[in-house]
């Protein structure tokens, strides 16, 4: 079958249907998925294109609400054609753009619609946005809301550039009055800082050094901030890229409280640990931190408890030479992982050793991303009405992670030489197949997602 086609129909003997995985047809029809029936009842016409995938487990495309894309302005870093291309490599059918690092950050009207032009023509994937919040711009959140964007990010300490400037507790304050009865979302960069041992020194080229500098304690402190705010104003707010496993019992106190609030945690803080990180790797730099391996298997057991919503890329890279390899300093390079490509095979061959199954894959990286962003009427699940988005992929294969085969414009990950276990092998966009065997349709077929306004959500 070409890339680019139109798909009439998937077949495999590993389809996820409902809570079940099992022999089954899915058909497709304008885009979406039409019914899902047994190989015996399912008569193929003439015309029909089946892709038939034998045993390759069909799902739901992958949704993944945190990626920086950093276009327009720093393109250099990433962009949408190459964005876009690797989240249809790794089977990610929707990302969700970060309001930063692109220049202008998507905290206007104005500026939100700049980056809505920039994205025109360049989406291999479906793309939503969310919007920032930063100090002052208050009057601008409810006119993004009515244009489409799925939320608003925040800062609660320096977000690394200096045009998105983190927010006081007046600013969240005004945030949240805005944001009152829109049935948006607020997420936060949950990092306050509140520790007193700043002034430490050490080697910079140790990992140790950096880890210190951002202690548990920073996330801590934060999360209270963000627990008490949401339980005040009853806005939707979530915590992305959740590193530490210390506050996990203020949020479960906050929720029994009823609080709407959800979070996430990324591959990275899942798959790798402080203990094996080299002097001067600054790949590995992220904020916050990667911590131990005991901290990691708290963070599993959370997610397996459901004390943890989702799980997401945070796809934040930059050019080589801002990770400051040839010093090898980990105070002075940028912080951020690049991973959209292998967060599916990331979090299987970890997931997978730890007893989670295929419907645990799709729920915390289909599902509740989806709904996280208001999406989940048309993305994240097989079922009729749906978008047709579906990822092709063989979770018993196993690959290494290789420069040519890396789809994000600069290749630098701390993953590099990595063996993993599941590999895609086709996604399928709206019923067009996108992505093939390390091939791409010639043309962009993703769509801008603007997300309806819905006043009062109920909690996730």
């Amino acid at each position: 079958m070409e890339l680019g086609s139109t798909v009439s129909a998937v077949r495999s003997t590993r389809v996820l249907d409902g809570d079940k995985v099992r022999p089954a047809v899915v058909v497709i029809k304008d885009g979406k998925i039409h019914e899902i029936v047994s190989s015996c009842s399912f008569s193929e016409d003439v015309a029909c294109q089946v892709l038939d995938v034998g045993d390759s487990v069909v799902m739901p495309g992958i949704v993944d609400c945190h990626v920086h894309v950093n276009e327009p302005g720093r393109t250099s870093w990433e962009g949408f054609w190459t964005a876009t291309r690797a989240a249809a490599a790794g089977g990610v059918t929707t990302i969700v753009d970060m309001p930063l690092n692109s220049i202008p950050p998507t905290t206007t009207l104005g500026n939100f619609h700049e980056k809505l032009r920039e994205a025109t023509g360049k989406c291999f994937v479906d793309v939503a946005f969310w919007g920032g919040v930063v100090p002052g711009n208050q009057l601008h959140l409810r006119p993004m809301i009515q244009a489409g964007v799925a939320g608003f990010k925040c800062f609660l300490i320096h977000s690394g550039v200096d045009e998105f400037p983190h927010v006081n507790d007046s600013d969240l304050h005004t945030a949240m009055k805005q944001l009152q009865g829109t049935g948006s979302v607020l997420l936060f960069h949950a990092e306050r800082d509140v520790w007193e041992g700043k002034g430490e020194t050490g080697d910079p080229c140790q990992y140790s050094t950096f880890l210190r500098s951002r202690p548990d304690v920073m996330e801590t402190e934060a999360i209270r901030v963000v627990t008490e705010l949401c339980l005040q104003y009853r806005v939707r707010c979530h915590i992305v890229h959740l590193s530490s496993a210390k506050p996990l019992k203020l949020i479960e106190e906050a929720r029994q409280a009823g609080a709407p609030l959800t979070v996430e945690t990324t591959h990275h803080y899942l798959s790798l640990c402080a203990e094996d990180i080299p002097a001067e790797a600054t790949q590995f730099k992220c904020c916050p931190p990667i911590r131990g391996s005991v901290n990691q298997e708290q963070l599993w057991s959370a997610l397996k408890a459901g004390q943890i919503d989702m799980v997401v890329s945070d796809h934040s890279p930059c050019t080589t030479d801002l990770k400051k390899l040839d010093s090898g300093d980990f105070t002075q390079a940028w912080g951020g992982i690049s991973s959209l490509q292998f967060g599916l095979s990331l979090f299987w061959s970890s997931a997978s050793k730890r007893g989670f199954q295929l419907l645990d894959v799709v729920r915390l990286l289909s599902q509740k991303t989806a709904q996280l962003c208001c999406l989940d009427s048309r993305k994240g699940c097989l079922a009729p009405s749906y978008d047709a988005d579906l990822v092709v992929w063989d979770p018993e294969r196993e690959f290494e992670i290789q420069e040519e085969n890396i789809h994000h414009k600069n290749k630098l990950t701390p993953y590099l030489g990595l063996k993993l276990q599941g590999a895609v092998r086709a996604t399928i966009l709206r019923g067009r197949l996108v992505y093939e065997d390390g091939s791409f349709c010639a043309e962009p077929l993703g769509k801008h997602l603007l997300i309806p306004q819905k006043t009062n959500q109920a909690q996730l």
